[in-house]
């Protein structure tokens, strides 16, 4: 019996362990600040409801009236392999639409105490929107969800659970479900292993639970040979049945018979899915268009008219 509790133990942290590698073996430290970006910002530790501390970045203008005239503000999740400077080009990019960014570094990771989990990484998440809710000034910005690759599934299921407090969400990269994506990889295996599996991240059901108003950017790699372009594909179909009132079989029906759509469809659809045919798992940013792609979809939900963007002081 203690040899059984023992094989258990093991299949329980080896998944974590492949799941979360970064929160259990030692990488390499944070590669860039955003000083390296020439972005301003803070170091902040977050405080989880379980009490774990988390070190993260802060990327707004010290100035008071500056960060008053942003546009919104970023919660940013990285992969699972990366670490919070990973973030720095999508947060650099933020910066210069117009918004604030705070960029998240999970339990477990560099210098955060803590394990990693599904159930901890949730608990990480809110903390940080929470951050931002309860500061005076950014909990009256609109607040943008982003999150590449697992940070996208974090990012899913934060969104599904605050989707009152959230204007918007951006996912790149990111799978259907952790049982999809070991399906993908060993299918003989998939019926023993999901007897063990306690990482789920279910964002393809979670993700139709979203209000059909909320606006979703998807951006996906073709070349991602870590998680397989259907992933975005599926989530992006599953996402679509949010706009019709029949759910998935209605809009399988518009799909069939197009011209009656517009019967159906129960506000405007402010959802992009942007695909780079040559975009592998990370570095998307650097892609012809990406910027264009990011950009555009922020300038259609939160119009510049209505704010000075941060950039404006670096003119």
């Amino acid at each position: 019996m203690k040899d059984g509790y023992t094989i258990l133990e093991l299949l329980w942290y080896a998944q974590r362990m492949l799941v979360y590698p970064a929160g259990f073996f030692d990488v390499a430290p944070l590669s860039y600040s955003p000083r390296y970006y020439h972005l301003p910002y803070s170091d902040i530790k977050l405080r989880t409801k379980d009490r774990v501390e988390l070190e993260c970045y802060l990327i707004k203008d010290e100035e008071e009236e500056k960060v008053k005239r942003s546009r919104g503000t970023f919660v940013m999740f990285h992969g699972n392999a990366m670490t919070r400077s990973s973030l720095l080009e999508y947060a650099s990019l933020a910066y210069h639409c117009g918004f604030n960014a705070l960029t998240v570094e999970y339990r477990g990771y560099q210098r955060n105490k803590g394990y990693p989990s599904e159930k901890g990484l949730q608990r990480d998440a809110q903390a940080a929107l929470d951050y931002v809710l309860s500061d005076p000034i950014l909990s009256t910005k609109p607040l943008i969800v982003f999150g590449q690759s697992l940070g996208g599934a974090v990012a899913i299921d934060l969104t599904s659970r605050n989707s009152s407090k959230v204007s918007a969400l951006i996912v790149e990269n990111t799978f259907t479900s952790i049982p999809d994506l070991v399906w993908g990889r060993f299918p003989l295996l998939i019926k023993w292993i999901s007897v063990f599996c306690t990482q789920h991240w279910h964002s393809r059901r979670k993700i139709k639970t979203l209000p059909s108003s909320l606006p979703i950017l998807m951006l996906s790699g073709l070349l991602d040979s870590v998680v397989p372009a259907a992933h975005m594909s599926k989530l992006w179909d599953v996402s679509q049945t949010r706009h019709y009132s029949g759910g998935f079989w209605r809009w399988v029906q518009h799909r069939i018979s197009p011209a009656t759509k517009s019967q159906e469809k129960q506000a405007p659809i402010m959802d992009e899915f942007c695909v780079f045919e040559y975009g592998e798992h990370v570095e998307m940013p650097l892609l012809d268009g990406y910027d264009e792609s990011f950009e555009e979809f922020l300038d259609k939900i939160f119009p510049k008219s209505n704010t000075v963007p941060v950039t404006e002081s670096l003119s």
